[in-house]
């Protein structure tokens, strides 16, 4: 070989490390770059967006159960209403609150959730403070079905509102950190109850009165405080720079968690298709019995602790420790399941707690087993709705079709509410509530079956889309399909 054609031999090895080296570096410094916004995108989330999220729902169920704590504090004494009456005032919430879900949950999108949510916050607020000033159970009426028409779509526009910034897999752990504040507002809502009782005959006002009048004012105090940071999506938040957006979207994209402009604008063929899922109706026969469980505890379990042969005053108390342990639990099961990607498993295990600690209640005439009893019913129950939930929200796409499926869900879930408040009210006399109880008992077992069957139809439905993926390309698929494509892989 001639010294020329060595040397230009040479220079070219040369130039080919020389890329070699400069390609492993770019790839390695891209590495460290994602590896570097992974951290802080996901960070900033969870400092800017969560903690309101978690704030909102936290005064939504404050709000809407603290009518328990108010019961227990004389209202259906001093308003002269029968356990009958009682029981029509809390279904008069979740009429409207039904037929408003799924209007609200479309419309989300197109007004904006960070104009929609806080003024629902704000209105709703108002309308729990005018519940401290009626005089007759007319009044009272009145209030409870303006709250549930102004708070109906706050869950699934909540849950919706986080699948606009979380990929499917890290969605649970949120889920679950904002549905933890329903857990604290059991909680706080007893130790609240206790001290605000205490103004009995302030303002000529009775102690349950206050409840709804200071808990009111501070929602809308919060409510007026959220249009200011509220971002409409990742897009818009002012806490991102360029870069980071970029990197959200595309991690969204990735995830199949959002499409085009096309794709997830409006259609009314959208909102048919998510009836048409069978995965959408497995889920809400699931969230009906989990629906009716959740309220019945969350609305009865001061009465219950009551009749367990507490007084009212430490009946308030004494509902605190089992939503404490509920707080905490849905912590631990929400990073499992975000973690090991377990969605029916979880809310399986959940509902095992609920059929133990039911059981338990039923079997038992003891008083400190009845009470030890809620720690397993209400810590399954409130750990099962966020994986439920989650689940829903992960397995429907594109957008108008993920909306219209959370909503289904939440209406059956508070189509189980208003069975529960007529189940504990009363058709099952208190203190041993046995119908109920038995009631509920079944409900559990039948949250497992149905939990087990979607298991199974999902993933018998991904072995047939990896089958399709293993002989095709996608180019070959038809646009448009969403979650029915090969290409989108059901949550477990």
């Amino acid at each position: 070989m001639s010294e020329k054609a060595m040397s230009r031999s040479s220079t070219t090895q040369v130039d080919c490390e020389k890329d070699s080296s400069s390609n492993s570096v770019s790839g390695k410094s891209n590495l460290l770059l994602n590896s570097k916004l992974e951290r802080i995108v996901w960070r900033k989330l969870d400092l800017c967006v969560l903690p309101i999220i978690a704030m909102f729902y936290f005064l939504s169920f404050l709000d809407r159960t603290n009518l328990g704590n108010a019961r227990v504090a004389g209202l259906q004494r001093d308003l002269k209403m029968n356990n009958h009456q009682y029981s029509v005032a809390l279904t008069v919430t979740y009429v409207p609150y039904i037929v408003a879900e799924l209007p609200s949950n479309l419309l989300l999108k197109v007004v904006g959730p960070n104009l929609m949510l806080p003024a629902m916050l704000t209105v709703w607020g108002i309308i729990t403070t005018l519940q401290g000033v009626v005089h007759n159970y007319a009044g009272l009426l009145a209030c409870r079905f303006f709250l549930g028409l102004f708070e109906g779509g706050v869950f699934p526009g909540l849950v919706l509102y986080l699948s606009l910034f979380y990929p499917r897999q890290r969605l649970q752990s949120r889920v679950s950190a904002f549905f933890s504040a329903a857990s604290i507002s059991g909680a706080f809502s007893g130790l609240l109850a206790f001290g605000i009782i205490n103004m009995d005959g302030v303002g000529n006002r009775p102690g349950w009165a206050w409840i709804f009048i200071l808990e009111g004012l501070f929602t809308v105090v919060f409510g007026v405080f959220s249009f200011f940071f509220m971002p409409r999506s990742p897009e818009h938040a002012r806490f991102f720079n360029e870069e980071e957006k970029a990197y959200v979207m595309e991690k969204l994209r990735e995830d199949n968690s959002i499409g085009n402009d096309q794709s997830d604008s409006f259609s009314w063929i959208e909102v048919g298709r998510a009836f048409m899922l069978p995965q959408v109706w497995l889920l809400a026969i699931t969230f009906f019995f989990a629906g009716c469980i959740l309220y019945s505890l969350a609305y009865f379990a001061p009465s219950i602790v009551q009749g367990l042969g507490y007084t009212a005053t430490r009946a308030q108390l004494m509902s605190v420790p089992p939503f404490a342990a509920a707080f905490v639990t849905s912590g631990i099961i929400a990073y499992i399941s975000d973690r090991y990607h377990c969605r029916g498993f979880t809310i399986i295990f959940c509902s095992l707690l609920c059929v133990i600690g039911f059981a338990m209640y039923l079997g038992s005439t003891s008083s400190s087993v009845q009470y030890g009893s809620l720690f397993l019913s209400i810590t399954g129950t409130y750990c099962s709705a966020p994986a439920l939930s989650t689940w829903s929200a992960n397995n429907a796409a594109p957008h108008v079709r993920r909306a219209t499926a959370i909503a289904i869900g939440f209406i059956m879930t508070n189509s189980g509410g208003i069975l529960a408040t007529w189940l504990l009210g009363s058709l099952s006399p208190p203190p041993r509530y046995t119908k109920a109880t038995i009631t509920l008992l079944v409900f559990s077992v039948l949250m497992v079956v149905f939990s087990a069957f979607n298991l199974m139809y999902l993933w018998r439905q991904n072995q047939t889309k990896a089958r399709f993926r293993a002989s095709n390309t996608q180019s070959e698929e038809p646009e448009g399909l969403g979650d029915r494509s090969a290409w989108f892989v059901y949550n477990l």
